[in-house]
């Protein structure tokens, strides 16, 4: 098995599974996600706390869906669904709270609110978010996306996804680095401009990623639809991924992922336990 890499830099406390990796769960508090659109809506604090009691170690929430064929959210109204979500889960418990943003004020916003990482699909390509994750200086989550939201599941093409991918992410990491940003994970986006083919490449080599950008690794590969394509009876995100889900997670795991960004929470700190314990 292989075990997270070192994090000397990040605040994290130990995860809750022994070992590793860390569970992040995902909340969204969005009409339109993918997965869950419209569900947590009103009962957002609650099925947070209810993540971070069945093993969550953090709870991600994003007001912005990047789901394929989505379409931006004003800055306003992307504050406006989060921030009071982070100040409500910020008041019943201590647990670390990621903010899902492409935008830099939402960041800001979601910051004093309560949050302390800043998981950003764009990988701080947005005008003035280097500059702001420097004075933020908190953890960063640099994500690869080919293309935009709205775009990128039309045609997606890579000569070796593995290696763009891992050239992409270098090549931001010395530019948030460069910046002075200190504590960065990188995430290769399963799901973000990739084909089946391009997904499976990915979570094969989950450690040479680590290895080659010389940082942890988060995976988010859960109720994507690339388990569809494996599974023709997974059509429905929320009933039918699950177990592909959860073998993402595992997978992602022994190659060396640091974080799993996960829906089902329960279901896949169990079976990280059980991969533990076999090992």
């Amino acid at each position: 098995m292989s075990s997270a890499p070192a994090m000397s830099q990040f605040f994290l406390p130990p995860p809750k599974i022994a070992g590793g990796p860390y569970v992040m769960g995902v909340l969204n508090v969005t009409p339109d996600s993918f997965s869950d659109g419209g569900v947590h809506e009103g009962a957002a604090a609650p099925h947070a706390l209810a993540m971070l009691e069945a093993g969550a170690d953090i709870i991600d929430i994003g007001g912005e869906s990047s789901r394929p064929g989505a379409l931006p959210v004003e800055e306003g109204e992307e504050i406006a669904r989060v921030v009071p979500v982070i100040a409500a889960i910020r008041a019943a418990t201590k647990a670390v709270i990621s903010i899902d943003t492409m935008k830099p004020a939402v960041a800001r916003a979601a910051m004093q609110a309560g949050a302390a990482i800043w998981n950003d699909v764009a990988a701080l390509q947005a005008a003035g978010a280097l500059e702001t994750a420097a004075a933020l200086q908190r953890p960063v989550i640099l994500m690869h996306m080919q293309g935009e939201p709205r775009t990128m599941q039309n045609d997606p093409r890579y000569g070796d996804v593995v290696g763009e991918v891992i050239a992409f992410l270098r090549a931001r990491v010395a530019a948030a680095e460069a910046k002075g940003v200190r504590d960065i994970w990188v995430d290769p986006g399963i799901g973000f401009g990739k084909t089946l083919e391009h997904n499976l490449a990915l979570l094969n080599n989950v450690g040479r990623i680590g290895e080659e950008t010389g940082r942890p690794v988060l995976i988010g590969a859960s109720r994507k639809r690339f388990i569809a394509a494996i599974d023709e009876r997974a059509k429905d995100a929320a009933k039918d991924r699950v177990g592909g889900s959860v073998a993402a997670a595992l997978l992602a795991a022994q190659n060396g992922a640091a974080m799993v960004r996960v829906h089902d929470v329960a279901e896949t700190a169990q079976a990280l336990k059980v991969w533990r314990a076999l090992g």
